[in-house]
C-alpha cells in the first residue's frame, strides 16, 4: 500500500539538478545577464527551485529583498522568463534546459508568524505560571 501523505518525494537527481539551476540563476541574477527591464535582478533571490521528474519543468521560488512587490517581481520574471532561459543556456550543460515557472516564495512569511504564535504561547505559559 502507498504511504497517502502530501509531501512529494524528490529523486536525487531531481534534488541536484535543482540546486544546479538554482547556482546558476542566483549568479545570473547577480551579475544581471538576463537584462530584464525594469527591475534589478540584483536585488532577487532563489529560495529554492523544484524540479519535475523529467527535469524540464523547474518551479523557481524567489523573493526580492526586504520581500517588497513580491507579485511585481514574479510578474516580471514570468513575463521575461524566455531571457533568464537563455541566458541559463550559456550556463548550465544539460541534455533539456528546464521551462521556469517563477512563484513566489512565503517561506519567510509563514516561518514569521508561526515564530509570533511560539513566543505568544510562551508568554501566555509564564502568565499561567505566575498566577498558579
Amino acid at each position: 500500500m502507498r504511504n497517502q501523505t502530501s509531501q512529494k518525494t524528490y529523486s536525487q537527481r531531481q534534488l541536484r539538478v535543482g540546486e544546479l539551476v538554482k547556482q546558476n540563476l542566483g549568479e545570473l541574477f547577480i551579475r544581471n545577464e538576463a537584462k530584464i527591464p525594469s527591475i534589478n535582478s540584483k536585488l532577487i533571490t532563489v529560495t529554492e527551485v523544484r524540479m519535475t521528474p523529467d527535469l524540464k519543468t523547474a518551479r523557481v521560488y524567489v523573493i526580492p529583498l526586504g520581500g517588497v512587490d513580491t507579485k511585481e517581481t514574479v510578474k516580471i520574471l514570468t513575463e521575461y522568463s524566455h531571457l533568464v532561459r537563455k541566458a541559463l543556456s550559456k550556463r548550465l550543460d544539460i541534455k533539456f534546459l528546464p521551462k521556469l515557472t517563477f512563484v513566489e516564495d512565503n517561506s519567510f512569511e509563514y516561518a514569521e508568524k508561526i515564530e509570533k504564535i511560539i513566543k505568544k504561547n510562551k508568554r501566555n505559559d509564564e502568565e499561567k505560571k505566575r498566577y498558579n
